[in-house]
Parts: structure tokens; sequence; C-alpha cells
């Protein structure tokens, strides 16, 4: 799967979009793009905390699926930005953060729709 591209094809599924990734199970951002004209409200060394923190929730979760079963998605919403997770597979989670009134449900399922179809 050419990630880029799939970070690519996402942030242009809705114009609230501000940035996708792709993290892998070490914690690497592995592929990520940021929509055009936009500031990011981190810098890389934050951002690289933030991608820590996302991957730590998704372990800490993971301990709770045979009972509730898996995560489907993740959403965070702050005063300045919403963000998003979507598992890949066991090993990869996509990242998206949004504009924080954007419509994340429509966004959710765009993400889903592109993530199933492009795999395929």
């Amino acid at each position: 799967m050419n990630y880029h591209e799939l970070c690519q094809i996402a942030l242009e599924l809705d114009p609230q979009i501000r940035f996708t990734g792709v993290l892998n199970d070490k914690g690497e951002l592995i592929s990520d793009v940021f929509k055009e004209g936009v500031d990011s409200f981190l810098s890389s060394e934050e951002i690289r905390m933030s991608v820590h923190y996302s991957l730590q929730r998704r372990e800490n979760v993971s301990n709770l699926a045979y009972k509730i079963g898996n995560e489907k998605f993740s959403i965070t919403e702050y005063e300045k930005v919403t963000l998003i997770s979507i598992p890949l597979n066991e090993k990869e989670l996509f990242l998206l953060s949004t504009e924080p009134k954007a419509d994340y449900f429509k966004i959710i399922n765009k993400t889903n729709s592109l993530v199933k179809n492009y795999s395929v």
C-alpha cells in the first residue's frame, strides 16, 4: 500500500481535514501530509509526542478488545483541532486532524470507504 498516496487522497476527502498520516506499531509516523496553507499548532517535537500518545492510547484500549471488541475509531476533540485515529490493521493507525467543527462522522465514513477500496 502506498501510504503517501493514501494520505494525499484522504486529505482531499473534505476541506475540513488539516492533516493525514500513518503511524506504525513502533510509534513512527511513516507517512504524513499537511493541508497546504494550514499552519500546524504543534512543533515537530510536539507532533512526535502526540503520535506517541495516540499509539499509547491504542495499546491501552487493545487490552480490553477481548471483552468489548476491536477499536473502530477514536475521536479526541480539542478547542482548536479534532484528532481522529482509525486502525488500518493490527499494526498501523491512520491519523487525521480536522477543524474543530468538522462533521467527523462523515469524514470517518469517507475515510473507511477509501481505506477499504484502496487496499483491495
